[in-house]
């Protein structure tokens, strides 16, 4: 068995969470926030036979997009502070796959 731990850009979140309840995977979702942005994220928790490892990461990565934004930088120029907008790549997944050694309804 296996425990399949995916973090979320929140804005897929949503369909990500509709894609595996449609495909008949039970999934805990958590409000998280992280990253070096700060911005809201969900994790999903998703407890699996080792067989279908693979069919929940093609779903979690078909939903979950990597997209630009545009953030502002610090950085220093002439004693003074100036913001420079910079390109970063947000959304997509990261993803865990843990072995479960136990696992028990109580």
């Amino acid at each position: 068995m296996k425990l399949v731990l995916a973090i979320v850009n929140k804005d897929d979140s949503g369909t990500v969470s509709s894609a595996l309840t449609k495909e008949g995977f039970s999934v805990t979702k958590l409000a998280t926030t992280g990253g070096f942005l700060m911005s809201g994220n969900t994790t999903f928790l998703v407890g699996i036979d080792d067989n279908r490892v693979e069919e929940v990461l093609a779903i979690i990565e078909k939903h979950s997009k990597k997209r630009s934004q545009m953030i502002p930088s610090t950085t220093y120029g002439n004693s003074a502070y100036a913001s420079i907008p910079v390109e970063v790549t947000v959304g997509g997944a990261t993803v865990f796959v843990l072995n479960i050694e136990r696992y028990e309804r109580l």
